[in-house]
């Protein structure tokens, strides 16, 4: 009797372990460059002078590009745009919005950064990295992240 009940704590131990592990798809560095290559193009095509940067899911830094002339405190505004929009799962505008519409709470919220311009990279249907931009007007910011977040769409696996 004593077996059986062994056998049967293995088996739902084996089963639930492999219910352990998911399998995800992961933003890797020439994809970054991608993206930020793409947001380049449209930042120089509008004559803006922007930093780009592009974080994995869990909101690290994998591509930082500041452009010619661009004011230096927009790099670390650019990384903390990018970050929010990872870590949180939404566009960082959508924090920028609940302050302006008096949800001041939403500054106490930690890692967000409610400034428009940070952009999920979504590939079917799951984030797997951000692009934050900073430097010019938060809509401007923004349409260059969007931008630069499209391209992911046209991304495979090895």
């Amino acid at each position: 009797m004593r077996l059986v009940i062994a056998a049967a704590f293995v088996l739902a131990v084996v089963t639930n372990a492999q219910a352990q592990l998911i399998e995800k798809t992961a933003l890797t560095l020439d994809g970054a460059k991608k993206i930020a290559a793409v947001a380049e193009a449209k930042a120089k095509a509008e004559g803006a002078r922007v930093v780009i940067a592009v974080v994995d899911d869990g909101g690290s830094l994998l591509f930082l590009e500041r452009l010619d002339d661009t004011q230096v405190a927009s790099v670390n505004v650019g990384i903390d745009k990018a970050r929010t929009a990872a870590i949180f799962r939404r566009p960082s505008k959508v924090f920028e919005d609940q302050v302006k519409n008096g949800r001041v709470a939403a500054l106490a919220l930690h890692g967000a950064v409610p400034l428009q311009g940070g952009v999920p990279i979504i590939v079917e249907g799951k984030v797997i990295g951000a692009i934050g931009v900073s430097g010019e007007t938060p809509a401007q910011d923004e349409d260059i992240a969007i931008a630069g977040a499209a391209v992911a769409a046209s991304f495979t696996k090895p």
